[in-house]
């Protein structure tokens, strides 16, 4: 029968509605009272779906908003609602998909894709039968209806949808769907593109198999009207570039002209969809041979994408020139993350990793995360990588009118395409650049704060170059400019400055060192003019510049300048206040750096952090065992807490001890060393090696308990983790000497495994062969049985290490294990691996280890001695 409310209960729930959409938070909070009492009742959801499907009398909004109430109920407690009341809203929103308005029909696809996700696809069997029967009917709104449903079921169970659960329903919806791709509707035919779509990326079968029928439909939709309908082939063609290239390659000459004409669309949005064709092509390995001949046009289009539309510059207040000492709002500082500390060894010719530039997008994050002039300078940079020198003919030209403007807008996109190829185009570039670069420093006093904030970032591109000519030439004048821009009266400005002199600093290091006092004399006055957000970007500038001069900041005169701010603020943050990860972080660099320099601010800095970590094991501990009372902990507190103690044993050495004795340091690491979350364990190990080497004597009453918890942490599923249990395993060998012995067999399996391992990271590979080379030093008789296992990837592991205490420590050991097994060494030798091949480089003085135990260890290797003797 079907179900009647009662007038009094109906006139109830309606004025809860229309309370519901006051602004006022009274009002609100009584709302949020009743809607649960109201809960208590099962059929309030039945007034719910009425007031949505049936009361058309009723306006829009307060329909609207009564099924948005049902559908959080739906996604709470769908599955206590009494079976009579779930039947009635599956039936009423079948019933009213075609509803007139197109909020209402919004609402109920809304609704039955919410209800499908709580696993009632399986329960609902008639569902997309009848969605699908109903795209037939000669009714519009019942046909975008039911599309509209359609495409968010897809959106949220492609999978279950391709499964043999449902017994493939595609096969019978991807071709209906494709039917629809010449309907007379812009909607609908927008509908079925984006409904297949979603199935493209998983390859489903049923999509595979009509493939062509596809290909063929998008053709002709491609210059349709609709720029709803062309996104929407833009980005069914650039899916179809990654997962079915080999379908499009036929046809690439004509794609790519069509997808240079989508690039210019007038429709942005269209414009952007289009512009991310580039990008995917350029990751094909067809890239160059398809797209060299289209450079020529290609080219210029990207350079006008990389323009400020005169929207972008209303969004970004462009015509703001000095707002230093407006505060920011809290949404505009993004959450941080902080990175857990990782061990790694210096290489031969080392250079700063360029890994993390992936990110150094240029810096206009106040518009959407993604646009058009974004993806442009993307694409730009990848086909720079791809083409290199290739693509300057046709950018040249275009970059000599742009960069030297009278319009400022023109001229800004200019210094962005320059730091766009400043990667890939490199080699062709360094001819221009002693002629660019006095520019750019030049564009740094710009009078738009716009052309001085994309200026920082274009010369922190080319930082590398700069540090590699003679310091008077370009180091010292980009320096002075940056320095100057980081005191800028702009706050875009300071946060470009302050990024691009981090960069300047991890490129230059020890270079900076004649500058110290005049470089922390301005990022120390920057601490008091700074606003909320720039002053976290002014900590990793710190940091950075500690982690590039290290031991030469140790100098009174700039301790003094440095330590006073920075402890100020580290006083005025309270415990659970997150400006203290980047605080934490730059303050580890910085006590890595003044080494004893830092013991008088050693104290506090140690016990907040022990503290830290208390604290955050007391509260995740309540969480476990009541999780309705307390919230789970936000565990980067503790992560960061760790790696500045980290800092601290490494940067004070033996002056921890003291620390340490008067703390539970060593039980919360033990704690902290079997957290469920990796980044714990990862920062745990890291604190565990630091201490082993600053004061063993505290560690080497735990070694008992800690072996073992090391020993299940090598499991390279989870890189960083394994890779600091695997150094500090190495530490505590050189601690440990002889009576390492009962613990070999704990880790030695893994560790010989891990090196075995097919495309293990260098960095994991390198902390394993100096491992395994410790622990046959100090355990020789136990290793060396398995010499033959790990000595070829050893020797090709430590091939680019430079001569360390560790390294010279695992040669030794592997010359011991030789000695015992020279057999596990025989073959190696046999198979012709001479000197260089097993990495000793002993063709020069600054290669391998040290020569003699090298040369040994060679001749051992070529089975050429035989005992050693003495």
């Amino acid at each position: 029968m079907d179900w009647q409310p009662d007038e009094q209960g109906l006139q109830q729930v309606l004025q809860l509605l229309k309370d519901s959409q006051s602004p006022n938070t009274a009002t609100q909070r009584i709302v949020q009272d009743k809607l649960k009492q109201l809960n208590q009742f099962p059929d309030f959801n039945n007034y719910l779906i009425f007031v949505l499907t049936r009361l058309k009398s009723e306006d829009e909004p307060t329909r609207s908003l009564s099924g948005l109430i049902l559908k959080n109920n739906v996604k709470a407690h769908y599955q206590s609602f009494p079976p009579p009341v779930a039947d009635f809203i599956k039936q009423e929103c079948l019933n009213n998909i075609g509803d007139a308005s197109s909020l209402i029909r919004a609402t109920i696809g809304i609704l039955i894709t919410t209800i499908a996700s709580k696993g009632e696809l399986q329960m609902w069997p008639e569902l997309l039968p009848q969605l699908c029967n109903l795209l037939n009917s000669e009714d519009y709104n019942t046909c975008e209806g039911a599309f509209g449903a359609l495409q968010k079921i897809c959106e949220d169970s492609s999978e279950l949808l391709d499964s043999d659960a449902l017994n493939r329903p595609l096969n019978i919806m991807i071709p209906k769907f494709l039917q629809f791709f010449k309907h007379c509707s812009p909607k609908i035919r927008s509908h079925a593109i984006a409904c297949v779509n979603q199935f493209i990326m998983d390859r489903a079968q049923a999509l595979m198999d009509n493939i062509d029928t596809f290909i063929e439909h998008l053709f002709a939709l491609a210059v349709d009207d609709d720029p709803e309908v062309r996104k929407n082939v833009c980005r069914a063609l650039v899916m179809l570039l990654e997962v079915r290239i080999d379908r499009l390659i036929p046809h690439m000459h004509s794609i790519i002209q069509y997808m240079l004409q989508r690039t210019q669309d007038h429709d942005e949005n269209v414009a952007l969809e289009a512009c991310e064709f580039w990008l995917t092509l350029a990751e094909q390995p067809i890239c160059k041979e398809v797209l060299a001949s289209h450079l020529v046009q290609l080219i210029p289009i990207l350079v006008k994408g990389m323009k400020y539309s005169e929207i972008d510059i209303i969004l970004l207040k462009g015509d703001v020139e000095e707002d230093e000492a407006v505060p920011d709002s809290e949404q505009d500082i993004k959450p941080r993350f902080h990175k857990s500390r990782t061990v790694t060894l210096p290489h031969e010719a080392e250079r700063p990793d360029g890994s993390e530039d992936a990110e150094d997008d240029d810096d206009d994050d106040a518009l959407s995360d993604w646009n058009l002039r974004k993806c442009s300078a993307a694409a730009l940079d990848v086909l720079a990588n791809v083409f290199r020198e290739e693509l300057l003919p046709h950018l040249l030209p275009l970059l000599k009118d742009l960069l030297f403007h009278p319009e400022w807008v023109v001229k800004e996109s200019g210094i962005l395409v320059l730091g766009a190829i400043a990667e890939g185009c490199m080699q062709g570039m360094v001819p221009y650049l002693p002629e660019l670069i006095p520019h750019l420093i030049q564009c740094l006093s710009d009078k738009k704060a716009l052309v001085r904030s994309i200026a920082c970032w274009t010369l922190s591109r080319y930082a590398h170059w700069v540090v590699s000519q003679p310091p008077d030439m370009h180091l010292k004048p980009l320096m002075t400019e940056l320095l100057k821009r980081i005191l800028d009266g702009n706050k875009r400005v300071q946060e470009a400055a302050c990024s691009a002199f981090a960069t300047l600093e991890e490129e230059a290091c020890t270079e900076l060192v004649p500058y110290l006092s005049y470089i922390l004399d301005t990022l120390v006055f920057a601490f008091g003019k700074y606003q909320h957000k720039n002053l976290l970007i002014l900590y990793d500038a710190i940091g950075t510049l500690a982690d590039s001069v290290g031991h030469h900041l140790n100098q009174p005169e700039y301790i003094q300048k440095l330590m006073p701010p920075l402890i100020q603020k580290w006083n005025e943050l309270k415990d659970e206040d997150k400006d203290l990860f980047p605080l934490l972080e730059c303050l580890s660099s910085v006590a890595t750096a003044l080494q004893s320099g830092f013991l008088p601010y050693c104290e506090p800095v140690y016990q907040r952090c022990v503290t830290l970590v208390q604290k955050t094991l007391a509260q995740a501990m309540m969480y476990t065992q009541h999780p309705e009372q307390y919230e789970a902990p936000d565990k980067d507190f503790m992560i960061v807490a760790l790696d500045l103690l980290s800092g601290l044993a490494e940067g004070l050495g033996g002056h921890v001890e003291q620390l340490v004795a008067r703390s539970n340091i060593m039980t919360l690491l033990f704690q902290c060393m079997q957290d469920s979350m990796p980044e714990v364990r990862q920062s745990s190990f890291a604190l565990l090696g630091d201490l082993t080497k600053a004061c063993f004597i505290h560690v080497k009453p735990c070694i008992a308990e800690f072996m073992p918890i090391l020993g299940t942490n090598l499991n390279p599923e989870f890189i960083s983790v394994c890779n600091n249990a695997t150094w500090a395993i190495g530490e505590i060998c050189m601690q440990m000497g002889a009576e390492m012995q009962p613990y070999v067999q704990m880790v030695l399996n893994n560790l010989v495994e891990i090196i075995n391992r097919p495309n293990t990271p260098k960095t994991l590979l390198e902390n394993t062969a100096i491992t395994i080379g410790r622990l046959g030093y100090v355990c020789p008789q136990e290793v060396a049985p398995m010499l033959q296992q790990f000595i070829r990837p050893w020797c090709t592991s430590l091939r680019n290490i430079r001569d360390n205490e560790e390294k010279d420590s695992a040669f030794r050991g592997i010359c011991m294990m030789i000695g015992v097994n020279p057999g596990g060494v025989v073959q190696v030798g046999a198979a012709g691996l001479g000197g260089k091949a097993l990495g000793l480089g002993l063709d020069g003085p600054s290669h391998g280890i040290r020569h003699v135990s090298g040369l040994y260890f060679l001749l051992r290797c070529c089975s050429l001695l035989g005992e050693p003797e003495g």
